[in-house]
């Protein structure tokens, strides 16, 4: 008796959904991402997430198929969210969905583990397309991205000897996202679960290490770097402070 072929690595047995998570800041996307992959019989989105710590959170508790993530997303960004959850959750699949196209962004969300990365200005149906791909240990680009990592992968063997200004540790890029978004020296000591003290040296280490000398220059970077978007909301404390409309 011939025995069936072994399904791929990655492949989900026969008739089994395949469990997406979401997450992206803004309530009307995550909406109409659901709706879109609820159209798909083999797709099952299991839960969803407001920001990067959030998105953490439920890759730990749901360990889903494949967690789809936006890149700019307040208090911790798309990139570094991948950059945990790869390393807590090996085996749940990374796929980055985002506005920003810049082979920068693109490239370290693929260094911090994401499988791929789809433009949300594609079509429809290429964001299932993707989740398929990575679903069977492939890599997606969409298609106007394939030119750009390419030329910059190029540029990177070039200058293979050229430190990088950006080479920021984990937690230092935390920190740049939060100060950049208005969060105060201890605003950021708390969400981080350090002292102020601990915060002020990273602050320092940060600006000498990227050479900036100013808040503003610092909010600059994050924004080049994907880090934060100009529709990010400030830090929670100062909001708190803001007086109200009405």
């Amino acid at each position: 008796m011939i025995a069936p072929p072994a399904a791929p690595p990655g492949a989900t047995p026969a008739g089994q959904r395949i469990r997406v998570a979401l997450a992206d800041d803004h309530g009307l996307i995550r909406a109409g991402l659901c709706a879109l992959l609820s159209r798909e019989p083999d797709l099952e989105v299991v839960g969803t997430a407001s920001d990067g710590a959030s998105a953490v959170r439920l890759a730990r508790e749901l360990q889903p198929d494949v967690f789809v993530t936006d890149v700019s997303m307040p208090g911790l960004n798309g990139v570094d969210a991948i950059r945990r959850i790869h390393a807590e959750e090996p085996g749940v699949r990374l796929l980055c969905l985002s506005m920003h196209d810049t082979s920068r962004v693109v490239l370290a969300a693929l260094d911090a583990g994401a499988c791929g990365y789809v433009l949300k200005e594609g079509p429809g149906e290429e964001l299932g397309q993707a989740i398929r791909k990575v679903m069977a240990n492939q890599v997606y680009l969409s298609p106007d991205l394939v030119g750009v990592v390419v030329d910059e992968m190029r540029l990177r063997q070039q200058r293979p000897s050229e430190a990088p200004r950006e080479a920021l540790t984990p937690r230092e890029r935390e920190l740049v996202q939060l100060l950049s978004e208005g969060y105060s020296t201890a605003e950021a000591a708390e969400r981080l679960h350090v002292s102020v003290k601990t915060v002020a040296t990273h602050r320092e280490h940060v600006m000498h290490k990227l050479h900036l000398r100013s808040v503003a220059e610092l909010t600059r970077y994050a924004l080049r770097e994907g880090l934060t978007s100009l529709d990010t909301p400030c830090g929670e404390a100062h909001r708190r402070r803001t007086p109200q409309a009405g």
